[in-house]
């Protein structure tokens, strides 16, 4: 199974906020869309939004545990995760997981010709896994039974 199948199965809806709100406004959005992420993204009009970082639930407390400086008065730019690592829709969940096991991330913006088409969490991966040993399982006991 590649992303682009889980992307076809959950939407390729992707929350953004732009670097220059503040971490409160970034807050709000992850609330208000129960994420754990928002992807960072400059908007151009010409050539629609670019990702430029990720803001997640661990950029925040990292934050507020420093108590130096209020989320209402701080830019999402000085908080989010900068080098932010994507794959292609053409990626098989199997290289996806390792990727992000290895860099201990929990989301992973999916791009295609340069464009944001969608976002995969862990718990999407392990879903898409779970699903698919579900339906070998039940193969493997029609196959058992006949």
């Amino acid at each position: 199974m590649r992303l682009a199948d889980i992307l076809k199965n959950k939407g390729s809806v992707v929350y953004t906020v732009d670097p220059d709100a503040t971490v409160d406004q970034a807050i709000e959005e992850l609330v208000r869309h129960n994420v754990g992420a928002l992807v960072v993204c400059q908007r151009d009009l010409e050539h629609g939004e670019k990702p430029c970082g990720i803001i997640t639930e661990r950029d925040i407390l990292r934050f507020v545990a420093r108590k130096d400086r209020s989320p209402s008065d701080t830019k999402v730019s000085e908080v989010m995760t900068k080098n932010v690592f994507t794959c292609d829709p053409s990626r098989l969940v199997e290289e996806a997981m390792d990727i992000m096991t290895q860099l201990r991330i929990r989301h992973l913006p999916v791009i295609s010709e340069g464009k944001l088409v969608g976002i995969v969490s862990i718990g999407d991966l392990v879903k898409a896994e779970l699903d698919r040993l579900e339906m070998e399982n039940k193969f493997m006991r029609r196959y058992i039974h006949s």
